[in-house]
């Protein structure tokens, strides 16, 4: 072991680097062991997407090349079309110049999954679209052996979804092959990457395939310790309120629709769109509650007697603020008559004495008249004729016209189909002409597929779509097109925001989009994630860190990738590896090239063996073998 006390850099490479939080992870990895301190460096990066590469390059500090990995047939096959005027397949040697001239001591690469993912139907990803994405698999890696061949990376690692074991085998058996030519042993394992960073607040389950060079690292390669998950409201109390401007255009909340709000708001939290389906509807209406505006906080309110008031408004009213209060003294008005104001008196007892001022508000002045006919001027109103008995006169009077109870179907017409709806296992009537929708004869079906029945192996079953989190429960994984109606992207926020509007409005429509704070019945508010709020989750940004006074965001400075697009923000970040998750990754990766450096060919960890071929097995130095016992 070298005791000297410098500093030794092991550098990293990424393929398919994206927007550089895995890169980033790295580099905020503590390689140190024992007398040796390390240092991760970044030496660069490959990808195809420009914007991406900018923001590499802002969160890493160095240039990541972009580069097209397709051959002329992938890129036909994935793109119906030709490639432009100037399009050129990438070589071995635009990745020794996208690593600046190093030969990195670690590789790190996370190829697009889009047609691995279980969100892909199985159909769509056999097609051949997705077939040539996938091959960006083992091209890469050839790609990336090909380039530093004369010095091979000490250990490489590939990430992606779980499903790649089964979806990708021929493909992850093709690589094998390729890394064993080159002196590799490997190990295939899944892990949470929400256990691996620390104070990470979702579960990401990704499979991660290592390769260990044997003749250059002998150590073995342990895995990271496993870290508790978090809960949301450990990452996310820390940051401002959705909405907030000092937080930058990134921490905005989305204008929904109406409808959506009022979905979210019924959805319970730590569950999905199904919860829906436990509300009574009767005529298409809630039963069970009523929704109204509110126009100001604390609308109608009333303070306790023992509690102090809010803040004084020039608008100081019972109707736009809590401007009421629970008087325990009862000084009663003689002029309320033993506080009868509003009193009905029964028909069948007397009243009290008639005063000066005998209103309705002043007293018992009102009487339960138990008669409801006689020869009022509207006694017809509202009336309903039995068919077999007279009519009352016929009066001039507008709005107290009679009604008759008609036995008579009359629906013989030809336009006897109005507002008809057809079961579905019986015929239909005669296709009419002429008729102007369902209320004209156009019939309608129950129609059982469309409903929101769900059935095992429906995507929409158990995607969590409208999903809720509870703010006490660690998130799922962020996907790349995270969205309120795909998935889990609510949280049920406790924290009491602002008032949106000062202004009264009459009720939106379903459709109107806008940004509202509706208080759920659990008492907190069910709102999307905000795209900072999901880099917070991806552990881009370190809200506690970020937000701090002496932090970058206590001083001003917002948090702004590339472009103006939340779309393309959020499929950036959902595609990225939590930069938590790449920096215990590192760390144990970084160690284990500073062992293999001083000469160590055994060391014992407290955590599992991540490469060897066997379950026990002993490292030979020199011999360029290992023996399993």
């Amino acid at each position: 072991m070298n005791l000297n006390h410098i500093t030794e850099k092991v550098t990293h490479f990424h393929v398919c680097g994206g927007l550089g939080s895995g890169a980033a992870g790295f580099n905020d990895a503590d390689p140190s062991i024992g007398p040796v301190r390390g240092e991760m460096v970044c030496v660069g990066g490959v990808d195809v997407d420009p914007r991406a590469c900018r923001d590499f390059q802002t969160l890493t500090g160095v240039h990541q090349a972009c580069i097209d990995l397709f051959t002329v047939g992938m890129y036909q096959r994935f793109h119906g079309r030709l490639p432009p005027a100037g399009w050129r397949e990438a070589t071995p040697q635009d990745f020794r110049d996208a690593a600046h001239g190093h030969f990195p001591d670690l590789v790190f690469t996370s190829m697009p999954c889009k047609g691995f993912s279980g969100l892909l139907s199985a159909h769509r990803a056999a097609t051949d679209k997705y077939a040539a994405l996938n091959e960006l698999v083992p091209r890469g890696v050839m790609l990336t052996m090909e380039a530093f061949a004369d010095n091979p990376p000490g250990l490489f690692i590939f990430e992606n979804v779980p499903r790649v074991a089964s979806r990708g085998r021929p493909l992850l058996d093709l690589v094998d092959k390729v890394m064993g030519h080159y002196g590799y042993v490997g190990a295939e394992t899944v892990h949470d990457c929400g256990e691996l960073g620390e104070g990470l607040a979702q579960s990401r389950r990704r499979m991660l395939k290592v390769f260990r060079h044997v003749k250059k690292v002998p150590p073995f390669l342990y895995e990271p310790t496993k870290r508790r998950l978090h809960a949301v409201g450990d990452v996310l109390r820390h940051m401002p309120l959705p909405g907030d401007e000092a937080a930058g255009p990134m921490h905005r909340v989305p204008a929904l629709q109406w409808k959506t709000w009022v979905r979210l708001a019924f959805v319970e939290a730590g569950s999905d769109w199904r919860s829906l389906n436990r509300l009574a509807i009767e005529d298409g209406q809630l039963r069970d509650y009523i929704i109204t505006p509110q126009m100001h906080a604390g609308v109608l309110g009333v303070n306790e007697w023992g509690h102090h008031v809010g803040t004084v408004t020039s608008r100081g009213l019972p109707n736009n603020g809590n401007f009421a209060v629970a008087d325990p003294r009862f000084d009663q008005s003689a002029k309320w008559k033993d506080g009868q104001a509003l009193g009905v008196r029964q028909w069948g007892q007397h009243t009290g004495t008639v005063p000066g001022q005998t209103g309705p508000l002043q007293g018992a002045y009102s009487v339960a008249d138990p008669r409801h006919h006689g020869t009022a001027k509207h006694s017809n109103e509202f009336a309903i004729v039995a068919w077999d008995r007279t009519a009352r006169a016929v009066t001039s009077a507008h709005g107290t016209g009679q009604a008759v109870a008609d036995p008579r179907p009359g629906w013989d017409n030809r336009h006897s189909g109005n507002l008809r709806v057809q079961d579905w296992a019986a015929n239909t009537g005669a296709i009419i002409a002429g008729g102007k929708g369902v209320q004209g004869g156009w019939l309608s079906v129950a129609d059982p597929r469309t409903n929101m029945t769900r059935v095992k192996g429906d995507h929409y079953l158990t995607g969590g779509h409208y999903g809720v989190v509870p703010w006490a429960a660690s998130s799922g994984a962020v996907s790349a097109s995270a969205c309120h109606d795909n998935g889990n992207w609510s949280v049920a926020d406790p924290r009491e925001g602002g008032q949106l509007s000062d202004d009264a409005p009459a009720m939106p429509a379903q459709n109107d989009k806008m940004v509202c704070r509706i208080t759920s019945m659990d008492g907190t508010w069910h709102r999307p994630f905000t795209t900072l709020e999901l880099a917070a989750l991806q552990s881009l940004i370190d809200p506690e860190e970020w937000f701090a006074p002496d932090g970058p965001g206590g001083r001003g400075q917002q948090f702004v990738l590339d472009g103006a697009s939340d779309q393309r923000w959020r499929e950036g970040i959902g595609n990225a590896v939590p930069r938590k998750a790449a920096k215990a990754i590192g760390q144990v990766m970084g160690q284990t090239i500073l062992l293999a450096r001083a000469g160590e060919t055994f060391v014992l960890g407290s955590t599992p063996i991540w490469v060897r071929p066997l379950a026990v097995a002993v490292s030979v130095a020199g011999a360029g073998v290992e023996h399993g016992v």
